[in-house]
């Protein structure tokens, strides 16, 4: 493996949760891997679990750790070839990604979707360009269309909850204030196409994720009924694809709440809005799976860290 920017890189997802469950059991067994190797860690947003579980799973691997805000600390970067930078940039992907090279043996990436240009985000020019100029492992520690680790995360902790041979898992969309990216839900529902489940994915409408993406996923606008026989709903908030970035609606009657959740055990992955996104009674009670979830991030972070550390050797 060379790169961790999307779920395709997995070779297989059983595999690695298997072995991600094996690292949460002993997370120093392979201390020797990372030793005399440094992660550089790129934010272009903020972060708290993405940040202190890369950080963390590196530090189990025996790696050193160099951590830089590059949103508010480092220059303004353009993206496009040919361009005359005559404007808002200041240095250029092609230098900057060479630069970051020299420093580190692997480089994780934080940088969020505008949310108002669908076809520049799509086109991943922040994860791309460093791909495309480092010549080291990228990671996608959340991008403008996916976030992996969550996605591994969540796989690690269904198989460490589920009881079931075929569980139904429901992806349930739910409001808030901000138009938020879909990331997230994006890179779930591709883990959800590699699991032994009945999965369905429950909004209003008007927030339809990308069709290329949820072709022959059952998608259901009446929340109530999907939820009927839920083992596990999954809450989270997406802004319109179609009439992309915006917020069509902030119904309240699409948060969770105990009565709708009924016997099936609640995910997020956090952060998450209190009494908007979730009820505290749900988001309090030992039905909330929140966090094991961050917790197994550092495993799914550590995972793929292992995975890029033995294809370097």
């Amino acid at each position: 493996m060379q790169h961790y920017l999307s779920l395709k890189d997995i070779d297989s997802l059983p595999q690695w949760v298997e072995e991600a469950k094996s690292l949460k059991a002993d997370p120093r067994q392979h201390k020797y891997l990372g030793q005399g190797k440094t992660i550089c860690l790129l934010f272009f947003n903020n972060s708290l679990r993405t940040r202190l579980s890369t950080q963390k799973a590196a530090m189990n691997l025996g790696m050193e750790v160099i951590v830089m805000n590059f949103g508010s600390e480092g220059w303004a970067l353009e993206y496009e070839d040919g361009t005359v930078m005559d404007q808002g940039t200041s240095e250029h992907i092609k230098e900057a990604a060479q630069v970051v090279a020299q420093y580190a043996d692997i480089v994780a990436i934080r940088a969020f979707a505008s949310l108002t240009d669908k076809k520049k985000d799509e086109a991943e020019v922040v994860m791309n360009g460093f791909k495309k100029y480092a010549g080291i492992p990228v990671v996608n520690m959340e991008s403008s269309v996916g976030h992996p680790l969550q996605a591994l995360a969540d796989a690690i902790t269904l198989s460490e909850q589920n009881t079931k041979k075929r569980p139904k898992v429901v992806l349930s969309w739910a409001p808030h204030p901000k138009a938020l990216p879909h990331a997230v839900a994006n890179s779930f529902v591709e883990m959800m196409k590699l699991q032994d489940a009945d999965f369905v994915i429950t909004h209003p409408k008007g927030y339809d994720l990308n069709p290329r993406l949820t072709k022959g996923i059952e998608v259901e606008y009446d929340q109530e009924k999907a939820l009927e026989g839920a083992d596990f709903v999954y809450v989270k908030n997406w802004s319109s694809y179609d009439d992309y970035g915006k917020v069509l609606s902030l119904d309240g009657n699409w948060t969770m709440t105990k009565k709708k959740l009924a016997n099936a055990k609640f995910m997020h992955c956090l952060p998450v809005r209190r009494n908007i996104v979730v009820a505290d009674e749900v988001l309090d009670s030992e039905d909330s799976l929140v966090i094991e979830q961050a917790n197994n991030r550092t495993y799914s972070a550590q995972i793929v860290l292992k995975k890029l550390l033995e294809s370097i050797k």
